[in-house]
């Protein structure tokens, strides 16, 4: 077998995956305000952390406003249209997962690949490499992995295709074992990374692991890149296609089981802070649609009026009218004149946000979001698991 592993080793982790699946797909209906909130920041987060670790200098942020079509003047063009073209195929990866007639084959990797790199020919975009490939640490100069030759690489994508297609013992160990060999095989100029973890995506989501939890692992790698660069160590210096992969399926698996955990604790706390956003603009007499931009401030991201626009879907002159009345309910602060005019956290924001969760503030400022969140982190692992 290519990139032989033993998936006996990883028996307790797919175990406890299996776990958090039941769990999670049975916790009941959420509230679609809440749901669209929730994808959209998971979407921006993920986004951020796996094109940022290809050295696309963008924040999260950044990738909000980007994907709303509210570039930031700080940000060139052709970073955010690989922003842009991470989103993309992570929504083609949706769109063809369920798809009856769905197969492994050499030409979705290139059509996802193709995405990545937002079309850039130059880059490229949409092919195999056909030249030599070598991975060095910028930090020493030194050789990290020698990947195959071009010349070998189409039978080899055919091969892991082949592997995938057949199906392996679990969702979860497929997402494990192709992100790996996408990754040593190293079949394009660039975007590799990119290409691996989003195929890793998909194979979860074929397997029926459907919610973001288990689809937004660019995140946790992000945070802890040391750790993802070190599991890629099992494959040696230059490629060997009888590497035992063993150590990377368990540390993907690993890796994912953190997350879930991280993130519906996470999901939890929030969405009491959604709902307390919720019933604070309603309080003030505004229209729902403007919890969006609320949330955004009591976040610490600026708002801009184009990127209100986008998150509510309303005119120009609705918008103009909606943040207006958001200031004078106090909730948001406006900075700068005209165009340049960004919309922060109002005096009132955090401590109306406090009381209504129970958490007495006296800052306005970013410490008492971090005295909000902390208290009902503090609650919330306390409780029962859901």
């Amino acid at each position: 077998m290519l990139l032989p592993y033993d998936a006996s080793t990883a028996l307790d982790l797919t175990a406890e995956l299996d776990r958090w699946k039941a769990q999670l797909d049975y916790r009941g209906p959420v509230p679609r305000s809440w749901a669209g909130r929730l994808r959209r920041d998971l979407e921006a987060e993920a986004v951020a952390a796996s094109t940022s670790m290809e050295g696309v200098p963008v924040t999260v942020e950044e990738v909000h406003h980007i994907l709303a079509g509210d570039r930031p003047a700080r940000t060139r063009e052709e970073d955010a249209a690989l922003v842009r073209g991470y989103r993309d195929a992570m929504s083609f990866v949706l769109r063809r997962a369920d798809d009856i007639a769905f197969k492994w084959v050499r030409e979705l990797l290139i059509g996802l690949h193709d995405r990545i790199l937002a079309g850039n020919w130059g880059a490229g975009a949409g092919r195999l490499r056909i030249g030599p490939a070598q991975l060095i640490d910028n930090r020493t100069g030194e050789l990290v992995f020698q990947p195959p030759p071009p010349e070998d690489v189409p039978e080899l994508v055919d091969r892991a295709c082949s592997v995938i297609e057949k199906g392996l013992e679990h969702a979860a160990i497929g997402a494990a074992w192709i992100h790996v060999a996408v990754a040593a095989i190293h079949p394009f100029t660039d975007g590799n990374g990119r290409a691996a973890r989003v195929v890793a995506s998909l194979a979860m989501y074929r397997g029926g692991f459907k919610l973001p939890e288990f689809t937004s692992l660019e995140e946790w790698w992000g945070r802890h890149r040391s750790e993802y660069y070190s599991s890629f160590r099992c494959l040696g210096n230059t490629f060997d296609p009888n590497a035992d992969v063993t150590p990377f399926i368990r540390a993907h698996l690993e890796a994912q089981l953190h997350q879930v955990r991280a993130l519906d604790l996470r999901e939890r706390v929030q969405q009491r802070v959604w709902t307390a956003v919720e019933e604070a603009v309603t309080a003030a007499g505004l229209d729902p649609r403007c919890s969006n931009a609320v949330w955004d401030a009591f976040f610490s991201r600026s708002v801009t009026p184009r990127y209100y626009r986008s998150l509510a879907d309303v005119s120009v002159a609705t918008a103009t009218k909606d943040l207006a009345a958001v200031v004078a309910a106090g909730l948001l602060r406006p900075v700068g004149r005209a165009r340049s005019r960004t919309y922060h956290a109002g005096t009132g924001l955090y401590a109306r946000i406090g009381a209504a969760l129970g958490v007495p503030v006296n800052e306005s400022s970013e410490a008492a979001r971090g005295t909000i969140i902390g208290e009902l982190t503090r609650r919330v692992a306390l409780e029962r698991p859901r």
